[in-house]
């Protein structure tokens, strides 16, 4: 997405809606976040430990013209996501969607099975 004013070319099919994105701060996360923002939702940026991805996804949002929040929380944690909702709510009011994009990965080598 480029980083021109996103309220003033969408048809706000979301305007009034507020969405939060589970893993928000990089990657498929952050594109959704800022997606539907363009749409005209507020945006409740959750992350679970890259507070600077979340805060530029913010940025860019608010840059841009919409409204959004970061907050943090382990999505796995029922006491964190109870919080997730619970200032999703204090900020905005209500929710309307919820992305559950949220992940955790491991990389390792890739096996070599003996081929060359």
């Amino acid at each position: 997405m480029s980083t021109r004013n996103i309220t003033s070319t969408n048809t706000h099919k979301l305007s009034g809606k507020v969405a939060i994105v589970a893993g928000a701060s990089k990657g498929i996360g952050a594109s959704i976040a800022k997606h539907l923002a363009a749409a005209g939702a507020a945006v409740v940026v959750n992350y679970s430990s890259s507070k600077k991805g979340a805060g530029n996804v913010v940025a860019y949002i608010l840059a841009a013209g919409g409204n959004a929040i970061a907050v943090q929380a382990n999505v796995a944690n029922k006491t964190e996501s109870e919080r997730l909702f619970a200032e999703s709510k204090k900020a905005f009011g209500k929710l309307d969607i919820l992305v559950n994009n949220a992940g955790i990965y491991e990389t390792a080598p890739w096996p070599d099975h003996g081929r060359t």
